[in-house]
C-alpha cells in the first residue's frame, strides 16, 4: 500500500491513514524522498494523527526519514503525534528536539511557514 503525498505550492502533504508496517514504510521514505526531489519542496508535513502505535523499525524509518529530507533542504513538521507513539520514540532513543511539531494538519501549515521565514 501507497501512501499519498500531495503537493500544496512548495510544500508536500503527508497524511498517514494506516498503521504502518515495515514495507509501506520503506516505500513512503522511497516516495517522499523521489517526490522532494522531483517538485523541489522546501517543506514537508506529515501528519501521524492516524498512527496509534509504532514499532522500533517505524520509528528508525521515521527518524531516517526526517534527517533525509533536511539533507534535501526540505524542512519536516510533524502534526498529530499520538501519546504511544512519542512515548515509543523518547524510550528507543530517537530524538527530534529540532523537529518542529502541530496539534494538526493546519497548525502544521503555519509551523512550517515560519519556520521557513515565510
Amino acid at each position: 500500500m501507497r501512501i499519498p503525498i500531495l503537493k500544496l505550492h512548495n510544500y508536500l502533504l503527508i497524511s498517514i491513514q494506516t498503521e504502518l508496517d515495515d514495507q509501506t514504510a520503506i516505500q513512503f521514505q522511497e516516495d517522499l524522498l523521489k517526490e522532494i526531489h522531483k517538485t523541489e519542496a522546501v517543506g514537508v508535513v506529515i501528519d501521524l494523527t492516524s498512527v496509534d502505535v509504532i514499532d522500533s523499525f517505524i520509528a528508525k524509518v521515521l527518524g531516517d526519514v526526517v534527517a533525509m529530507s533536511d539533507l534535501m533542504g526540505a524542512k519536516v513538521v510533524l502534526t498529530g503525534i499520538q501519546p504511544a507513539v512519542a512515548m515509543t520514540l523518547i524510550e528507543l532513543g530517537i530524538h527530534m528536539q529540532n523537529v518542529p511539531t502541530a496539534l494538526d494538519l493546519e497548525q502544521g501549515l503555519m509551523k512550517l511557514h515560519q519556520e521557513l521565514g515565510e
